[in-house]
């Protein structure tokens, strides 16, 4: 039996602002996108893994509207979680994100503690992005 990763939530209140960001930061394509009931969907993948998807969506969308305002608050706390990444390039990630009008550099590149060099970004939303240096 094998099991593994289809596809990544993240909860963004600008689905424009936050596809630049994932684009021309992190690298990642376009590769869908879906209009429903006023909100959009944009699925978004890295090269080399397209089978694993990044999956941008508003805060009330497909859910209840107190739900969706309780999801709301929490995303501009951000408060909800965060995706870990990993880079070949961790410098090169690091410039092209210090450089972008929409990211929030919350940490330099880092030597940890567990062994890993390291770097920390808000996207547009609010959402947590860690970034690691790859072995």
């Amino acid at each position: 039996m094998s099991v593994s990763i289809s596809a990544v939530h993240v909860v963004v209140d600008d689905p424009d602002a936050a596809v630049a960001f994932y684009r021309d930061v992190l690298g990642m394509a376009v590769e869908n996108q879906v209009d429903q009931g006023g909100f959009r969907w944009v699925t978004l993948s890295l090269p080399g893994q397209p089978g694993i998807q990044l999956v941008l969506s508003h805060p009330r969308a497909g859910r209840s509207e107190a739900d969706g305002e309780a999801v709301a608050a929490l995303l501009a706390k951000g408060e909800l979680g965060s995706v870990n990444l990993r880079a070949d390039d961790l410098d090169a990630v690091f410039e092209r994100a210090a450089a972008h009008e929409g990211a929030e550099v919350v940490q330099e590149p880092t030597d940890q503690f567990w062994g890993v060099r390291d770097i920390a970004l808000r996207d547009p939303a609010g959402n947590l992005v860690r970034i690691e240096q790859a072995r």
